[in-house]
């Protein structure tokens, strides 16, 4: 880094480290949040590290313990244990802790990632390895550096931020290809359809993009799809 003209700072480097005078909010600026940052990545591949085969199961904190949906989370979650992975989500309620009781209830590694949001009140009981992160984007990586694959259950805007950036990280090849789930036909197939008669059609995306993701009702099927996805990348 070069300073000039109005940009030389009136003192050095080590005359800031080393003064204990002046107010403490240096602790919340740019320069010491990439520690905090650098603390995040860290806990996160030394807690994951031996995971071993996982999959993460995504969907909304709002759905209710009777809805069907959270149902069915629960028992996909005891058939990916039965397959031999664990089952990673975001550790908070609805969709989440319904995943998280079907894994930990079969005997399996139940992983949450949690994130400190306003109206967040931590890991649900049924983690038995969890993580809380600061930053999405670091949470994001370890979602996508420890699994085999993702289920996708009906979710807002935060389901879809997660679905939409594994899909952009397959597309662009910035990761090794991997399974996507689409849990729930008649939730998911008006975003299919308006991708497939919008996006598609103008040729902003390929049907290889569109032909990706596994569109389903079956849960077996969706188990299918992680076990043939660690069957392909199994170093993954």
């Amino acid at each position: 880094m070069v300073r000039g003209r109005d940009q030389i700072q009136p003192t050095t480097t080590d005359q800031r480290l080393l003064d204990s005078r002046g107010e403490g909010a240096w602790v919340h600026t740019d320069p010491w949040r990439v520690m905090r940052i650098q603390s995040e990545f860290v806990e996160g591949f030394g807690t994951l590290a031996e995971l071993g085969p996982a999959v993460s199961v995504f969907g909304s904190a709002r759905t209710k313990p009777e809805s069907p949906y959270a149902i069915a989370a629960e028992e996909l979650a005891r058939k990916l244990v039965a397959e031999g992975f664990a089952v990673i989500t975001g550790g908070g309620p609805g969709i989440m802790e319904a995943a998280n009781r079907g894994a930990a209830e079969a005997g399996g590694v139940s992983v949450g990632l949690g994130i400190e949001l306003p109206f967040e009140t931590g890991l649900n009981p049924y983690v038995t390895l969890g993580i809380n992160f600061r930053y999405f984007f670091a949470r994001k990586t370890m979602f996508v550096k420890y699994s085999q694959g993702f289920v996708v259950m009906p979710g807002g805007f935060g389901t879809f931020d997660e679905l939409f950036e594994a899909i952009t990280l397959a597309q662009t090849q910035k990761v090794t290809s991997f399974p996507i789930v689409l849990y729930g036909t008649d939730y998911w197939r008006g975003l299919l359809d308006w991708i497939a008669d919008t996006v598609l059609a103008e040729g902003y995306i390929s049907q290889a993009d569109l032909d990706a993701l596994v569109l389903t009702d079956d849960l077996d099927e969706a188990v299918a799809a992680m076990v043939a996805g660690r069957q392909e990348h199994p170093d993954k």
